[in-house]
């Protein structure tokens, strides 16, 4: 699962991706939460775009309203099952979200939630599957919004005192055009599980709890 993560600054992104239209604004954070907006690159005219969608993905027939159901993931299993992801998966729209770290919970033996902030080791940015969708909820008011797509999480995320089943499906620098233009065989090849080694991984402050702070602090290790 993946609910809260932190974005790199735009100027990161831009270089590790090399957009070829720029559309999004955004600042770095490090505190992003489901139902906000959030950089996306996707493929556009076999160009690539930077645009801004909500995290949380309304499928094109709500006409803009979100779902019962919590879209801000999607594992990668269901994406040709669920009734909200087939349709952008089968018409390959798909996207890769930027990323900085994000973050999972520990419980802990005094059955405290401890967070923990997951990046990969020596990356300021790294690029994660999403899918994404059109929703119009009248003539001028139409909403792209994304899921973040998920895989089974690694050893070190998936023990016996972690809540962490899944995780983002990190992609390789070598997949990111595959992910964007390749057919759904090959785009589904690229969802891997990240190798424990390239991950890192640190106990942070519990104000990551809240929705309310939103500074570099929040992604500090502290003593648990």
């Amino acid at each position: 699962m993946c609910r809260r993560f932190a974005l790199p600054d735009s100027l990161a992104v831009e270089r590790e991706f090399l957009p070829t239209e720029v559309w999004w604004k955004f600042e770095e954070r490090s505190n992003v939460a489901p139902g906000q907006y959030v950089p996306a690159l996707r493929l556009h005219d076999s160009s690539t775009e930077g645009v801004m969608m909500r995290w949380g993905l309304i499928p094109s027939w709500a006409e803009g309203k979100p779902p019962d159901e919590t879209t801000e993931t999607v594992e990668a299993g269901e994406l040709d099952r669920s009734n909200v992801f087939r349709m952008p998966w089968l018409g390959s729209q798909r996207c890769i979200l930027p990323l900085a770290g994000f973050y999972v919970w520990r419980l802990t033996e005094a059955n405290y939630r401890q967070p923990y902030f997951v990046k990969v080791r020596d990356r300021q940015v790294f690029g994660v599957a999403g899918i994404w969708d059109r929703s119009v909820l009248d003539r001028d008011d139409v909403i792209e919004s994304c899921s973040i797509v998920l895989v089974s999480a690694t050893p070190a995320l998936e023990d016996s005192a972690s809540m962490q089943f899944s995780m983002p499906a990190i992609l390789r620098r070598r997949d990111y055009g595959v992910w964007l233009n390749g057919t759904p065989v090959e785009a589904k090849a690229a969802l891997k599980t990240y190798r424990d080694d390239w991950l890192q991984q640190h106990p942070v402050s519990p104000r990551i709890n809240s929705l309310e702070p939103d500074d570099l602090g929040l992604r500090q290790p502290i003593q648990p």
